[in-house]
Order: C-alpha cells, then structure tokens, then sequence
C-alpha cells in the first residue's frame, strides 16, 4: 500500500514518469545504489526519528548520518530512531520504502543540507525495490519539507 500512495502523491506534482520499480531490493543506501548504478552519496535516505515523541523524517544524502550535537542543538533533545515496529504506523512506510511522499499528515519532513550538493537525487518511492529520480528543486516541492537543516555529518 505504501508504495501506491507514494505513486498518488507524486502523480499530483506530475513526477510519476520518475518512478523506477527494481527487480532487485533497494532498501539500503548500498541496495539502491547498486539498482541504479549511481554513487550511494546520490541516494536521499530518509530517517524517521521523535521529537518530542512526534514522528519526523529527515532527508538527507547517502553518505550521511546524525551529527548528534548538532540534532541536539536543532530539536532541544537527543537524537531518537523510531522503532522499527513502529514505523510503518507512525510513518505510512515500511522500513526500506521510508520516503516523505504519502505520508500520515501528521509527520513533519525536514531536508537536510547535504542534499543541496546535487543536481539530481534518488529518494524511496515507498517500497524496497523502488526509487524516484528528482532534481533538488522536484523534491523540494514534492516533499512539503518545513525546512531545510544542517545535522547530519560524513559518515567516513
């Protein structure tokens, strides 16, 4: 079902055409990498966490991860991973399909600023084998991001 409402949500900013179905999982950074052949770095990953015991999804490159100290500054708390049981209620995804397309309403999505070193990136299109190729601008709109922030760092 997740991968479908992710379909309808993008179909309303018209980049349903963007949406590739693998043969493959593409569930991790590396998987979705793999599929399409591209750098993992290009990979927009999205992290579901709680502020405040609220679901959020931060979006960020591939060769990201939480900069504790800076998320700690940004949110008031320590950084907190939704349970993996947990996040397809919370969320509307499951696991390996987390995306910020077709979400519940009540899940805030923030793009984080690693993101703006591409032209084009690769999110999840609510699947394990699948993704959708957007321009930082496409994900921008489509995304109904609150704002852009800076909390995650190299994962090297």
């Amino acid at each position: 079902m997740s991968f479908i409402s992710a379909k309808e949500h993008l179909q309303k900013y018209g980049l349903e055409k963007n949406i590739m179905e693998f043969n493959v999982t593409s569930a991790t950074v590396k998987e979705a990498a793999l599929a399409l052949n591209c750098e993992e770095k290009e990979i927009a990953k999205t992290l579901g966490l709680l502020v405040e015991n609220k679901p959020i999804l931060i979006v960020t490159s591939g060769d990201q991860k939480i900069d504790n100290g800076k998320y700690k500054i940004k949110f008031g708390e320590k950084a907190k991973m939704i349970p993996l049981v947990e996040v397809e209620e919370r969320i509307g995804h499951e696991v390996g399909g987390v995306c910020p397309f077709g979400i519940q309403d009540n899940v805030i999505v923030f793009l984080d600023e690693s993101l703006k070193r591409f032209s084009t990136i690769y999110p999840a299109c609510g699947s394990h084998n699948s993704a959708v190729k957007l321009s930082l601008e496409e994900l921008m709109i489509s995304s109904n991001f609150k704002e852009w922030i800076d909390v995650c760092k190299n994962i090297e």
